[in-house]
């Protein structure tokens, strides 16, 4: 018999990569393509080297955990544990979905006479009865915890927003979560407040707003001067925050607030931003909190710039 293993290797690249897209999909995650690509490299070496001596280790269920675990690491990354568990159990359980389906749509449209026969005379079907009592109820309850997991992930980025702030001729693009817990005004001009972690941007944000977020309180004892034109933009809010009664941030008046969702852009016309440094989200899927009354400003449609 002819082996084409070229062939054979390029449909599991394929497939590999295309389940990690599907757990992209459903975990609302935007990844490189070279990522998802080097990602079903790595799953499809299982294939080469199950036509070598190695094929004894890499046949083995440990090994195939471990290449999953390359695999969404190396598409996902690892920014913390429960990140990347919950990455790891969608592309187990994208891959369930698959096979079953594929599973299911082969018993469907096959007929074998002679196992209808053994059935019939109470043998029952090759695969065990005990594994289907006992595998069942495990898979339901795993699948019903990643859907709803899933469900979940969907709520949160149906709140995802694209805002762009232009501040002294700079325009600066992130991914913000619509927070109705967020309630902050400016007491005297009750402007809503908009909170952007800058941590993983630092190369793009201009000086001054670098040295607000790194470390405001030598500007709110007032030893460190902000430059003249950024002086009418600052603003100094009292807040409350768990533990602390009161609380001073700085925060800045943009020239403009453009957030857009689902195809509709919101001019914010008056608003604050706080940038600090602590970030925001622990697996980076947003950068800033919005105020919700800062999407009841004039709408106009058209795409916004995305946010990679």
């Amino acid at each position: 018999m002819i082996v084409y293993l070229d062939v054979i290797w390029a449909l599991n690249l394929l497939f590999d990569s295309l389940l990690l897209y599907l757990t992209a999909i459903f975990l609302k995650r935007r990844i490189r393509l070279w990522r998802i690509l080097a990602g079903g490299f790595i799953g499809s070496l299982i294939i080469l080297l199950s036509f070598t001596p190695l094929n004894v280790y890499t046949s083995h269920p440990i090994s195939k955990l471990i290449c999953s675990i390359m695999m969404v690491f190396i598409a996902f990354g690892y920014k913390r544990l429960t990140f990347f568990i919950k990455a790891l159990m969608t592309f187990y359980v994208s891959t369930f979905l698959i096979g079953g389906a594929i599973i299911g749509a082969h018993f469907f449209i096959q007929y074998d006479y002679v196992l209808t026969i053994n059935v019939l005379k109470g043998f029952g079907d090759p695969i065990s009865w005990l594994f289907v009592f006992i595998g069942f109820p495990i898979a339901w309850h795993f699948s019903r915890k990643n859907v709803e997991r899933m469900e979940m992930t969907k709520i949160q980025f149906e709140q995802i927003v694209n805002v762009r702030l232009n501040i002294e001729g700079e325009s600066l693009i992130f991914k913000g979560l619509v927070d109705s817990g967020n309630q902050l005004y400016d007491p005297l001009s009750r402007l809503p407040v908009m909170f952007v972690s800058i941590k993983n941007d630092m190369e793009t944000i201009p000086e001054p707003i670098r040295k607000l977020a790194s470390d405001p309180e030598p500007l709110l004892m007032g030893s460190f001067v902000f430059p003249d034109e950024w002086q009418n933009r600052l603003r100094i809010v009292p807040c409350r925050v768990v533990g602390q009664e009161h609380q001073l941030i700085a925060a800045i008046k943009p020239d403009l607030i453009l957030i857009e969702h689902n195809g509709t852009q919101y001019l914010c016309e008056k608003g604050l931003v706080s940038f600090t440094m602590q970030q925001l989200s622990v697996d980076d899927a947003f950068q800033c909190i919005v105020h919700p009354k800062m999407l009841t400003g004039s709408k106009r449609q058209g795409g916004a710039e995305k946010v990679s």
